[in-house]
């Protein structure tokens, strides 16, 4: 019997060195490592690719985001959110859920809307779309054309939460977007160019512009708030 428990005793004990030698390197010395390799090698992507503005941070450059008027009733949430045209706007975004805490990020989850190509809800989405992003953007002495809408003006992506669009749609929205801040168009347009990322490594991808990153920009260039 003591032969017996002397070999329970020395097991458990063994045991519970392991338990702690493991809770000491899995636990604390690897995340401590691996923290402090990301902070020195990578601290911008480790803290979430964050991008400031007037010394506060204004969102990530990896999550897109809406740029939307204030509603006339804030407790009124059956009130359809208004585009603020003043700024560069994303691409639509359709996931699996809303939030109401930060309006900005309105997606709680992403997700596409695994809708068919065929799909009616899908066509008269885009149909929608079109016409609205038309509207907005026709200005005086420069109507935007049906043809002139890329398809990532009226399509959500994959995850709903795409933080780029293309140049062409970027390109659309500058005269709407000198307008209603009282720029030259020129001016604008150099800015989209300014904001242009060509393809990763020379051949992967599309070309595409981060849509935070370009308003911020046309932020500081302004002037405005909000």
């Amino acid at each position: 019997m003591n032969t017996s428990v002397r070999t329970t005793a020395r097991l458990l004990w063994a045991g519970l060195r392991a338990l702690l030698v493991l809770t000491v390197v899995c636990g604390v010395l690897y995340p401590l490592a691996v923290t402090g390799v990301a902070q020195g090698l990578f601290a911008h992507r480790a803290n979430g690719s964050e991008i400031t503005s007037g010394g506060k941070v204004a969102g990530s450059e990896l999550i897109g985001q809406s740029y939307l008027l204030p509603r006339k009733n804030p407790s009124d949430t059956t009130e359809p959110a208004r585009p603020d045209l003043r700024w560069f706007q994303p691409r639509p975004s359709r996931g699996l859920g809303t939030n109401t805490v930060n309006t900005q990020y309105r997606l709680l989850l992403s997700g596409a809307t695994n809708r068919s190509g065929d799909n009616k809800e899908l066509i008269d989405w885009v149909r929608s779309a079109k016409a609205q992003v038309i509207k907005d953007n026709s200005t005086p002495g420069h109507p935007v054309p049906a043809s002139a809408v890329p398809p990532d003006a009226v399509t959500s992506s994959g995850s709903g939460l795409d933080p780029d669009i293309s140049p062409a749609y970027a390109r659309l929205q500058t005269h709407r977007v000198a307008e209603r801040n009282h720029l030259p168009a020129d001016r604008v347009r150099a800015l989209v160019d300014a904001h242009t990322t060509g393809r990763t490594l020379g051949f992967i991808g599309e070309p595409r512009v981060n849509v935070l990153r370009l308003n911020v920009a046309l932020r500081a260039l302004t002037g405005a708030g909000g």
